[in-house]
């Protein structure tokens, strides 16, 4: 099999293009691992996740092969929004969609990013603590919203490169995220949660 160190993602899906197979194995190894990641974040269910890993990349397959993508510099984002459209696709066919109610509490104050590295015990007790409600109250939200916050927070992307790949505007990402941090606000105060990491 060709070494294909220095090679770029975009290359290679042009090389696959051009009836190199080993080429795409090469961009399947490279991409496989955030990309199930993403989607198994959104759905929460790992068949379901499987399955829709399998149908993103057999989309990826065909439109590569029709020639429907161009080295644009940015590969990952492109079959990220093939997986985002299977993953809408499916919550479409589930109707599962269960919206929390929402206050105008609207304060990002207390979701605070500490890494979790000193050596104070307690400390890091409690922040794990605090991350794993979460992950939890992350669960519970809508679909577009939790998928915007795993895009934000977990993948650091910018709003613009959200609504690229989501194929909303950029004010629409924002308002998802605004309700999705009001949510998150009311599950933690009917809860009683404390969401502030321990500074030390």
């Amino acid at each position: 099999m060709k070494n294909f160190e220095g090679v770029t993602d975009e290359e290679l899906a042009l090389l696959y293009v051009k009836g190199n197979n080993s080429a795409f194995d090469e961009l399947l190894s490279r991409t496989q691992t955030k990309l199930f990641t993403y989607i198994m974040f959104v759905v929460r269910d790992h068949a379901v996740a499987d399955d829709i890993f399998q149908e993103t990349f057999v989309k990826v397959i065909t439109r590569l092969q029709k020639g429907q993508y161009t080295d644009s510099g940015k590969f990952i984002f492109w079959i990220t929004r093939i997986a985002h459209n299977c993953i809408m696709d499916w919550y479409r066919q589930q109707q599962a969609n269960h919206i929390i109610e929402i206050n105008e509490d609207n304060d990002l104050q207390n979701l605070k990013s500490v890494s979790i590295t000193d050596t104070y015990k307690e400390a890091e007790m409690i922040n794990e603590q605090v991350l794993f409600d979460i992950k939890k109250m992350v669960d519970a939200l809508p679909t577009p919203q939790r998928e915007v916050v795993y895009m934000r927070f977990y993948q650091q992307l910018s709003f613009k490169e959200i609504a690229e790949l989501t194929g909303v505007s950029i004010n629409t990402s924002l308002g998802r995220m605004r309700y999705a941090l009001i949510n998150l606000r009311r599950m933690a105060k009917e809860h009683q949660i404390e969401l502030a990491l321990c500074e030390y």
